[in-house]
């Protein structure tokens, strides 16, 4: 056996923060749901992923930052619209998605995969759908709701994220231009 099978590795990924005002209004309106399928995510798990790195080696991870250091980022705080309740029936999730995605998320999201191609990560690069998943194993019909959402998600920095367990972690982040 190669060492490769025995180095540590952390699933990692990309994303912009909610801010927790924000995951306390987004969990009350999906109470408000009365959902009866499908697992909750957790609130303070609540985040709008750029970027699944998947499974990489804990030797990787200074490159990664430096690389994602040189992505260039937007001039200003992002807002994103999350107006649109649906339900991935692939991916078995109910999720706050975007109807129209900013062009500055957009440059970010590209920036970063290119920045990430030298790494040679197993997941290739999905066509970038900005959401927030607010249920895990859903397999229900989109919910009728008595408020449309109507949410903000207010960044102003992205993050890499190591997902341990359930929970997330912060390992670095980098702030845009105006924060």
């Amino acid at each position: 056996m190669s060492d490769e099978a025995h180095e540590p590795t952390k699933r990692l990924f990309f994303a912009l923060d909610c801010a927790p005002a924000q995951r306390k209004a987004i969990a009350q309106w999906r109470s408000a749901l009365q959902l009866r399928t499908g697992r909750p995510v957790p609130a303070e798990n609540f985040h709008l992923t750029l970027l699944f790195l998947g499974s990489v080696s804990v030797a990787q991870i200074a490159e990664i930052c430096t690389a994602a250091g040189k992505v260039a980022v937007p001039d200003e705080p992002l807002r994103v619209e999350l107006d649109r309740l649906d339900a991935w029936r692939r991916a078995g999730a109910l999720v706050l998605a975007s109807e129209q995605a900013p062009a500055p998320l957009l440059r970010l999201v590209y920036g970063l995969e290119q920045a990430m191609l030298p790494f040679g990560l197993e997941n290739a690069p999905t066509e970038f759908r900005p959401h927030l998943t607010l249920m895990r194993d859903y397999r229900a019909q989109v919910p009728e709701s008595a408020t449309p959402p109507a949410f903000f998600l207010r960044a102003d920095r992205f993050v890499l994220f190591e997902s341990h367990k359930g929970r997330y972690r912060a390992l670095a982040d980098w702030p845009f231009g105006g924060a």
